[in-house]
């Protein structure tokens, strides 16, 4: 071998091996930055590697055959003595390919992975104003430049809900984009001095901490739109995001003209964040309206307007009114505007929420996710529909993805462990569960549910105790007291600490407020057990009858709510009027049957059945009780062992199989 080498050394192959070794290096580096931003298919790298690689131990025994002379090249002599001749190419050759072999080990996986990370989360802007009261100013700058790079269908960006938690928070940008999962960072702050507007920003490598670049927009009110669209279209390059020419229409279009009513529209859009507060709902809905009157032409604020309708209707009050300028207002959004998604996606949330074609809203949606495919919310309200279908496996994976898109918001997670619940599969709950609590520890609905969960799963309410516990020594506003006692009140009924339960109640509010709660039982009606159990028949009937007076005046609000009719069959039944209650409990399933919503359907189908079984009727109760426990519901055996609604069946020989052939 030593004379292998000494000719090698001769030929001067070492001087070429190096040669080709740092040029090959280069060639792979300047391919590795350069591809990406041409937006060339990963293949084209690895092919430039396997061809380097390929022309390595070629380039060996070209060098070792030819030399370079001033009289041009040459073949090589060969030494006189050298024996083997053959013997050392091959050698030669095998050693060229044993390196190109160790390098391509090395050098492909990488390549086959490579794919450029075109991910980005836009955090609260700073305000830095005089007037600390423009801090809604600066949350509208950062909502409406996350607007225009959602609508990029190259990038993905996470949602507002899940970065505004990051306001004030003294965290570092890896970390945040580790969290997020995102490769870049956008920060900036706005400082407002009457019509005139300052906009500071960077964009940031959330892998390295580094800046990529930064500006500064020193401009009028009314250019604060194409401020907004710069900002875009500059990011989206940087991140190597191509833009369809749809696209880049959509970002470059003012949405109005009139700077005070963009200033409503964006304070309205913050109060309009707040789902569960219908106080706060009903001032987003007076500043819609006054963008609205100042510039009537103003389509977004018409879509959002609209999309705030649907939800007050479906949420809060499904009435006749709501439900016209639901629709009516995401029509005129579109006649305003016809290629605006947001319009697409208020007309389908009412053609969900208020006609509850699901078809059609979907169709719609399909629309709006085009014009917004990293809207979370697009992709959660797929999922709600998909499950009403009785979709479960898209339906999960749209919430799944709207998840994603939002990672530090529970209310896709939430939803995820009601699909999760309605499918029996409680690990995965739980999981999903868990998941959310860290993101919201102190969070009363979702220790609510936790401790459903328990009771669904196992019967036993050690969760709501703690839960309960825990709350109890916290400072809380009179809503949030009302919940609590509303918590115990049902718990110590799942119990049967009836003496409890009535204490807990009697500091609950009348319920007014019960017409389309989820899940809960209403005031009169706690008292009315817990009193027909402690044997005051007389209060229990009192109680009794004002639950129904109650509900009988939600029921007028809304004739066509299923759910609406379900509560007023439970008075009923309790009081003895036993064909009204179950000419109630039929209606709710004629108005919403499983057919049409395999979601809430199953509630109204599970009411039917407890009203069956009070009145002693265990053919039909037992029959319908064996169809929910065979498809998705969140009725469980654990469910019917604890609950006192089934106590007339406890001795009957069929429930007691049926218990058995589901587990039980």
């Amino acid at each position: 071998m030593s004379g292998f080498f000494e000719e090698i050394k001769r030929r001067k192959v070492y001087r070429v091996a190096v040669a080709y070794a740092v040029v090959a290096g280069g060639a792979i580096q300047l391919a590795s930055a350069v591809f990406p931003a041409w937006d060339l298919p990963s293949w084209a790298l690895r092919l430039v590697i396997i061809l380097l690689l390929i022309g390595f131990p070629i380039s060996l025994i070209l060098a070792w055959a030819l030399e370079v002379t001033p009289e041009g090249i040459r073949t090589t002599p060969s030494a006189p003595a050298a024996p083997r001749r053959r013997r050392n190419v091959v050698a030669l050759v095998a050693v060229g390919i044993i390196v190109s072999a160790a390098a391509g080990f090395f050098l492909l996986p990488g390549a086959s992975a490579w794919k450029i990370d075109k991910s980005i989360a836009v955090l609260p802007f700073e305000n830095f104003s005089d007037d600390k009261e423009n801090a809604f100013f600066a949350d509208g700058i950062q909502d409406d430049i996350l607007t225009n790079l959602s609508k990029i269908g190259d990038l993905k960006v996470i949602s507002r809900t899940s970065v505004m938690s990051y306001r004030g928070k003294e965290k570092s940008v890896r970390e945040i984009g580790k969290a997020l999962g995102v490769s870049a960072i956008l920060e900036g702050s706005v400082r407002k001095s009457g019509n005139r507007v300052r906009v500071n920003v960077q964009l940031i490598n959330a892998v390295n901490d580094e800046h990529i670049w930064s500006d500064v927009y020193d401009r009028d009110l009314t250019d604060v739109f194409a401020i907004q669209t710069d900002l875009a279209q500059k990011i989206a390059q940087e991140l190597h995001a191509k833009l369809s020419p749809t696209e880049k229409a959509q970002m470059t279009r003012k949405p109005t003209e009139n700077g005070e009513a963009y200033l409503a529209f964006v304070q309205a859009h913050n109060f309009n964040l707040d789902l569960e507060d219908l106080g706060k709902l009903k001032q987003a809905e007076q500043l819609y309206e006054r963008a609205l009157q100042l510039d009537p032409g103003f389509a977004l604020a018409c879509a959002r307007l609209s999309q705030l309708q649907s939800w007050i209707y479906h949420t809060y009050e499904p009435t006749t009114e709501r439900r016209e300028k639901s629709r009516n207002l995401a029509e005129h959004a579109l006649q305003l505007q016809p290629d605006l998604p947001e319009g697409h996606l208020a007309l389908g949330f009412s053609i969900y929420y208020v006609e509850r074609d699901y078809p059609r809203a979907l169709a719609e949606l399909a629309l709006a996710q085009k014009g917004l495919p990293n809207d979370a919310e697009v992709y959660l309200a797929i999922g709600a529909i998909q499950r009403r279908q009785g979709k479960w496996d898209e339906s999960t994976g749209n919430l799944a993805r709207a998840a994603e898109l939002s990672p530090n918001d529970t209310w896709p997670l939430q939803n995820l462990v009601l699909n999760y619940q309605m499918q029996r599969n409680f690990d995965a709950a739980n999981t999903t569960l868990d998941r959310a609590l860290k993101l919201a520890p102190e969070s009363f609905n979702l220790w609510s549910l936790k401790a459903q969960m328990e009771i669904s799963q196992k019967g036993t309410c050690e969760i709501a105790e703690r839960g309960i516990q825990s709350l109890s020594t916290r400072p809380m506003n009179d809503e949030q007291k009302n919940n609590l006692a509303s918590a115990i009140a049902q718990t110590r009924l799942a119990q049967r600490r009836y003496a409890e339960a009535l204490q807990a109640a009697k500091d609950l509010k009348d319920d007014s407020h019960m017409a389309n709660a989820e899940g809960w039982i209403g005031k009169y009606m706690i008292i009315g057990i817990a009193k027909k159990n402690l044997g005051d028949e007389a209060g229990a009937r009192d109680a009794f009858l004002k639950a129904k007076q109650y509900a009988e005046q939600n029921l007028k609000t809304a004739p066509d709510d299923a759910k609406r009719h379900s509560r007023l069959a439970e008075p009923l039944v309790w009081l003895g009027e036993k064909e009204a209650a179950i000419a109630e409990a039929k209606r709710a399933t004629e108005l919403l049957p499983e057919s049409i919503d395999a979601f809430d359907g199953p509630v109204c189908t599970q009411s039917l059945a407890e009203i069956y079984a009070m009145t002693g009727d265990s053919d039909n109760a037992l029959k319908i009780v064996d169809g929910l426990l065979s498809r998705p519901t969140q009725l469980t055996v654990a469910l019917l062992k604890i609950s006192p609604v089934w106590d007339s069946l406890r001795q009957d020989p069929r429930f007691i199989a049926m218990l058995q052939k589901h587990g039980g």
